[in-house]
């Protein structure tokens, strides 16, 4: 047996929209009651005005007090009292003599009575009001003395409106000001419903506990996520930025929420890239310390336009493509030496079968001191023996493209004397993309000329104070004194606008780092990854000389 559902709790919109709805119902019946309560008082203050208003003009008649004064009192005051009653709108308008003996009244055959009411304030001259209930029932009256000139009172003016005829008027305020309060109930109630609509759309449909539910999992996920996630609102300002972004962009301890791009101090591709319109897929770009794979796709839904940038950390990835690039050189070293030396075996087989012995010997001899003597040289020069093969697979490699790799006479690296903190990866990084971006330079023109000479590379690794210097120069044609401060720029190359362009904007597949005129820009980037410093200038060879110097000692990271 299936076990009974629960109900699912009001969405956070059905929530708002009843907590609102008995808000506003509060609110109108709040008001309709104060409004009942001021119009009445505010009726018998005007009930009370207006009857002393009455009671005074008619005291103050001059036909009232000659009519007072005449046989027949009653019979001359009843019509005139009437036609004031009229008039007036009150309810009754009563002419009394002193002892209180009516002489007027709505209902002639109260004429005669004594006049129900207090009447002592009047007969000592003075006009007072007040709620008292007499033949007509509860009124509001007002009692007014009628004087001669000598100041005696001669008679008595009450007028009066009926405590009916003021709740009668009251509830026709109040059914208009209900009307009023319904009317504002329904406009409030008819508000609260299209704005609780559209907030019914944008949580769609959860309520209180799923929002919060999911606004951790949200926290939780951002945490959780080593790639970087930065969101851009329609400004370009950052909205949102988890953990693994700060990380990979280097905004550790810095409050960017709010903040426009372009004031977060990337480099600038980066934040070209970032700023741009279009969608960008798998670009490659590199920050001071980190090689980065960047994704942005535009949010065209909502209020405001915006951007959800991705950020994938390659840099491990570049460094592993750097050694992977290092071991195809020495591997292709390798096929060029054993190509050259099954040439030369070839050449000692052919010498000795045509029976010229002593060639064949010499031949082989110097072949092997040749070998022996660069190997010799660069063992003996760099004791390192990750840079000593590189080295030495670099010559092999320019040697097979007819440039000579020279080790300066002041090369000397002992074994041992690189720290931990300096990565051998970053060395390899560094040096190997000197001499292949050095064998570029120095190598055969397309054009085939060789007027400038040997081509020639000339590399040096040696400690200087407490920095390891590795300097690499060629015989090149050197850089244009405008491009130095763009020599490091990714994209950049001497090998024509197209190709750099080319690298730039594609890139292998799968985000590969690797690509024309991204060597230089790694250079730069594990030098100041590790402390250190590049510098471009002259080489005594006559092309361009880079400068690199990383610390040995201290702390690098």
């Amino acid at each position: 047996m299936r076990p009974p559902r629960l109900p699912r709790p009001r969405s956070l919109a059905g929530q708002l929209f009843a907590v609102q709805i008995v808000l506003v119902a509060a609110v109108v019946a709040g008001c309709a009651a104060f409004a009942y309560l001021s119009d009445r008082a505010e009726a018998e203050k005007a009930a009370r005005r207006e009857v002393t208003a009455a009671a005074t003009a008619v005291a103050a008649s001059p036909a009232v007090r000659s009519a007072v004064r005449g046989p027949d009192p009653a019979g001359e005051l009843q019509p005139y009292a009437e036609r004031v009653r009229h008039d007036t709108g009150v309810d009754f308008v009563t002419i009394m003599s002193p002892r209180g003996v009516r002489w007027t009244h709505p209902d002639p055959a109260r004429i005669g009575e004594t006049f129900l009411g207090h009447t002592g304030p009047a007969l000592e001259g003075q006009v007072f009001s007040e709620t008292y209930t007499g033949t007509l029932g509860p009124s509001v009256r007002a009692v007014a003395p009628v004087r001669e000139p000598d100041g005696r009172v001669t008679a008595l003016v009450s007028a009066g409106i009926t405590v009916d005829t003021i709740s009668a008027q009251i509830r026709r305020q109040v059914m208009a000001l209900l009307g009023v309060a319904l009317a504002v109930l329904a406009v409030g109630g008819a508000g609260t419903y299209l704005l609780n609509a559209r907030l019914r759309r944008h949580t769609h449909g959860m309520n209180a506990a799923e929002l919060a539910r999911m606004h951790d999992y949200h926290q939780a996920a951002l945490h959780a996520v080593r790639e970087g996630l930065l969101m851009l609102d329609g400004q370009r300002r950052v909205a949102l930025v988890n953990d693994g972004g700060r990380e990979l962009l280097g905004l550790h301890g810095t409050d960017v929420i709010g903040r426009p791009v372009a004031a977060l101090g990337l480099p600038e591709p980066l934040t070209r890239a970032l700023l741009a319109p279009e969608r960008r897929v798998d670009e490659v770009h590199l920050t001071t310390e980190r090689t980065l794979v960047v994704n942005t796709s535009p949010v065209s839904g909502g209020e405001r336009r915006g951007t959800v940038v991705t950020l994938r950390d390659h840099t491990e990835l570049t460094a592993l493509s750097g050694e992977l690039d290092s071991v195809r050189g020495f591997a292709e070293a390798l096929r060029s030496q054993a190509h050259e030396a099954a040439n030369r075996l070839h050449t000692v087989v052919s010498l000795i079968e045509l029976g010229r012995t002593d060639e064949a010997v010499g031949f082989a001899t110097a072949e092997l001191e040749l070998a022996q003597a660069l190997t010799d040289e660069v063992v003996a020069a760099v004791a390192e023996p990750v840079l000593a093969a590189l080295l030495l697979g670099k010559a092999a490699h320019a040697g097979e493209r007819g440039v000579e790799l020279l080790l300066t006479a002041d090369t000397h690296l002992d074994d041992g004397l690189l720290p931990p903190a300096l990565p051998t990866r970053d060395l390899v990084t560094v040096l190997g993309n000197l001499i292949d971006n050095a064998v570029d330079a120095a190598g055969p023109r397309p054009d085939g000329d060789r007027s400038a000479g040997a081509a020639r590379v000339a590399v040096t690794v040696r400690p200087d104070g407490d920095d390891l210097l590795l300097r690499v120069g060629d015989s090149g044609p050197g850089l244009a004194p405008e491009d130095v401060d763009e020599v490091f720029r990714r994209g950049w190359s001497t090998k024509g606008a197209a190709g750099a362009r080319e690298s730039e904007e594609a890139g292998p597949p799968g985000g590969a780092p690797h690509g024309r005129g991204l060597g230089l820009a790694l250079v730069r980037q594990a030098a100041l990854r590790n402390g250190g410093t590049v510098a471009v200038g002259r080489s005594p060879l006559g092309g361009a000389e880079f400068t690199v110097r990383l610390p040995l000692r201290g702390d690098i990271s």
